[in-house]
């Protein structure tokens, strides 16, 4: 079976066949069911599968300049004039996720303002 990467490469060379239409939506829908198929089935993420669950999305918003609660695909879409152009950004936005510097990752507890010495509560 593939990984994600390569699943998402065939994705992006044929959407018609995977999702219908190049759709950042429809791409968004069908990872969500492909993440729990394979939960589903005990098949456990790579490490580089687990990076892109869990930080995608918040190197999006820092990347993108957006705080929201809103998915990555609705992130994407906003910057975007429709769902392929959106869906096409995506890829490009991929490749430079998985090229970033890792260790320019910031934990997103660190990003809220620390407590001044008065505000603590004992």
């Amino acid at each position: 079976m593939s990984n994600l990467f390569d699943l998402l490469e065939k994705i992006n060379q044929k959407p018609g066949l995977y999702i219908g239409t190049a759709s950042i939506t429809a791409l968004r829908h069908f990872l969500v069911g492909y993440k729990f198929a394979r939960q589903e089935m005990g098949i456990l993420p790579t490490e580089a599968e687990l990076d892109f669950y869990q930080e995608f999305q918040p190197w999006l918003q820092r990347r993108l300049y957006v705080r929201t609660a809103n998915s990555w695909d609705k992130i994407i879409l906003i910057k975007c004039i429709d769902e392929k152009a959106a869906f096409d950004h995506f890829f490009q936005l991929l490749e430079e996720f998985r090229d970033r510097d890792k260790s320019q990752d910031i934990d997103p507890i660190l990003l809220d303002e620390p407590f001044e010495a008065s505000e603590r509560v004992a």
